[in-house]
């Protein structure tokens, strides 16, 4: 069994309150169980209009199964107008780790 853990720092212009900005990270976060049935959470920035990070994790027996979706993870959220990718971290974990 492997646990992929993907970290997104986002950049939300053009937003002007806390309520619009949970209006797009729950549309993304939305979106990304819907299509991609995976675990996912704002973990950062809740405080700030402008900025948010995502957390997504997944689990697998196979790791290039789980590259796939958290790469098409993030083609999903860079494909979101109303968002910007600042950073983006994936990591692999087993029973090893």
């Amino acid at each position: 069994m492997l646990v992929a853990l993907s970290s997104l720092d986002l950049r939300i212009p053009g937003v002007t309150s806390l309520k619009e900005k949970r209006r797009v990270v729950k549309s993304i976060t939305q979106g990304l169980r819907g299509r991609f049935n995976v675990a996912v959470a704002e973990v950062g920035y809740q405080d700030q209009w402008q900025r948010a990070t995502i957390g997504v994790s997944a689990v697998s027996g196979e790791g290039y199964l789980l590259r796939k979706v958290m790469h098409e993870v993030e083609r999903y959220v860079a494909r979101q107008p109303a968002v910007e990718i600042l950073d983006h971290h994936v990591t692999l974990h087993g029973p090893e780790d």
